[in-house]
């Protein structure tokens, strides 16, 4: 797993909690991820495992993290499953990995395009974006269209967090949220 940050330490817990050998990347581990699993360079993590799970920002260093030179540097047949900023990875890059069969599944949530995807219904309309529309032809990708934080435990996790910055803000305190 990439990211070892609130939602990947979760994640940590409950593949170790399973039987699941861990393996971590960050460039900034948490401490606790010890606990769970093992902490490696990207390279070995993508070499080594059967499943490559996203828990990270977006930033400069992220953008595209999943390229074609990671998609090679992966277990042939593994899969990948990015539940957390659509531009970590470089679709395009996916689609050849997929048709190649080194990429052996892929689980997303996100897509770097969404914007105009998802939240409308498109059941009776043309897909006019070919590169969501080659991803979502092929029978081993499933597409959740951003629905991963509709649990109640997400949404009243986001209602907290969303309530203490604005007390953070008001009362002109520290926010550990703040970018």
């Amino acid at each position: 797993m990439v990211g070892s940050g609130r939602i990947g330490l979760a994640m940590a817990r409950i593949l170790h909690g399973l039987g699941c050998e861990v393996l971590g990347y960050d460039p900034a581990p948490a401490a606790a991820f010890e606990a769970y699993g093992e902490s490696v360079p990207l390279a070995a993590l993508l070499a080594r495992s059967d499943i490559v799970s996203l828990h990270c920002p977006l930033n400069e260093a992220t953008h595209h993290l999943i390229d074609a030179a990671a998609l090679d540097g992966m277990k042939p047949g593994a899969m990948l499953v990015n539940t957390s900023r659509g531009a970590l990875i470089d679709t395009p890059a996916v689609i050849a990995a997929l048709k190649s069969r080194q990429l052996g599944a892929l689980a997303i949530d996100v897509y770097e395009q969404e914007s105009e995807l998802f939240f409308h219904d498109h059941s009776a309309e043309i897909i006019e974006d070919d590169v969501f529309a080659r991803l979502a032809s092929f029978p081993n990708v499933l597409i959740t269209g951003h629905q991963g934080f509709f649990t109640a435990e997400a949404l009243d996790e986001i209602a907290q967090v969303t309530c203490a910055n604005l007390v953070a803000y008001d009362r002109d305190l520290a926010c550990p949220n703040r970018l």
